[in-house]
């Protein structure tokens, strides 16, 4: 006869506990090939090629970070070419590769994908946020729960984060993506919808948004007077 202690019926709860939320969520982060002269423009207009793309593969490693235990089911769509030896570890992220002419079209077919594949609430997000943790994500599919929609601000007048718990077109299309416009005009689309606006956070797209951040500033010293 054998006996099952106490702390073994709880990591067994556990694992059942966290397929059967697994197979339920799906977080999508969009990423771009972290290649010189190919990330971060806009920042490299000030900084130069070389510590954009330093500072990309930072926040590339702190997306990792944020998301590897995180309890849902993890897909890494690539922007030009899936890479299988980097930091996103097979084995807890499936790889996939972005298609469509415009951002809009790429991460509807996401969505799209993922609620055929059956998984009830997804949501996306990109993986060049330091003002983010696995908290704030977790936060994200639990509000999914009780509305249909969440949606995280962005600074600059885009959005970080944006689930759902079925698939709706029209937040895809009509976009001026990368302008000030997007939130507004995502949330026009929502007003009739059951939605939760998540706390506002900052991207990073341009020496204005990292100068005065201390993780930074080794990445600035050539330039500081």
């Amino acid at each position: 006869m054998s006996f099952i202690t106490p702390n073994t019926k709880q990591k067994e709860a556990a694992t059942v506990n966290y397929t059967n939320i697994a197979s339920k969520n799906l977080l999508l982060i969009f990423t771009r090939n972290p290649e010189l002269g190919k990330c971060k423009t806009r920042l490299a207009a000030t900084l130069g090629n070389q510590t954009a793309l330093d500072i990309y593969e930072f926040l590339l490693d702190h997306t990792v970070e944020i998301t590897e235990n995180l309890i849902a089911a993890k897909q890494v769509w690539y922007s030009e070419e899936i890479w299988e030896d980097d930091i996103w570890d097979s084995n807890i992220f499936d790889k996939k590769l972005q298609q469509g002419e415009d951002l809009g079209i790429r991460m509807a077919k996401a969505f799209q994908e993922g609620f055929t594949a059956g998984y009830e609430r997804i949501i996306v997000i990109g993986s060049d946020m330091l003002d983010l943790n696995q908290n704030d994500l977790q936060n994200a599919f639990s509000e999914l729960k009780k509305n249909d929609f969440v949606i995280g601000p962005a600074e600059d007048g885009g959005y970080y984060l944006l689930g759902m718990n079925r698939f709706k077109p029209e937040l895809f299309v009509k976009k001026n993506w990368g302008k000030e416009t997007v939130l507004a005009d995502t949330l026009n689309d929502l007003k009739n919808e059951k939605y939760h606006i998540l706390e506002e956070r900052n991207d990073v797209d341009l020496y204005e948004d990292i100068k005065d951040i201390e993780v930074f500033q080794p990445y600035l010293k050539h330039i500081k007077a």
